[in-house]
């Protein structure tokens, strides 16, 4: 006994039952029902079409045996520590309280403005130093130091 498979469905025709349809280039066509190869001739997507296989096939209905679930990875968090800090200092620096953290700050924004000023008041000694012993002189461009002249061009 051979089982044919309707082509527009999908399902399964027993022998003495459904229809056969010979397109004009000799192609066979196997339908169950009428309603099948109606729907066949108007050009209907099966797909689009809730009963037949193919849809159930592409939504995933009527799956008898549950296929395990694909596991996602989870993301593991890991700390790592960071170059010129191990991971206790940086524990500790978070476990800090927030007035022992703000003062830290606030001691290490006065150093680093000490620091500022310190390097500003030797640059103006070494510039008053260099205006007494002959100064630059003249202030010249940079086009004026490479050769251009000071005339316009005309």
């Amino acid at each position: 006994m051979k089982i044919e498979l309707c082509a527009f469905s999908g399902a399964k025709i027993y022998p003495g039952r459904g229809r056969l349809y010979v397109r004009s280039d000799n192609r066979a066509f196997r339908f169950v029902s009428s309603k099948s190869e109606s729907l066949f001739l108007q050009r209907k997507n099966p797909r689009k079409i809730a009963w037949t296989v193919l849809s159930r096939r592409m939504h995933k209905k009527g799956i008898t045996e549950e296929t395990a679930k694909k596991r996602s990875r989870r993301t593991v968090k890991h700390q790592r520590a960071v170059v010129g800090a191990s991971l206790d200092t940086i524990a500790a620096r978070r476990n800090q309280k927030p007035e022992v953290r703000a003062a830290a700050q606030a001691q290490a924004l006065a150093k680093s403005k000490d620091e500022k000023k310190a390097r500003q008041e030797t640059r103006k000694a070494n510039k008053a130093k260099g205006v007494a012993a002959g100064g630059s002189g003249p202030k010249v461009s940079k086009q004026q130091a490479k050769g251009a002249s000071s005339k316009p061009r005309i």
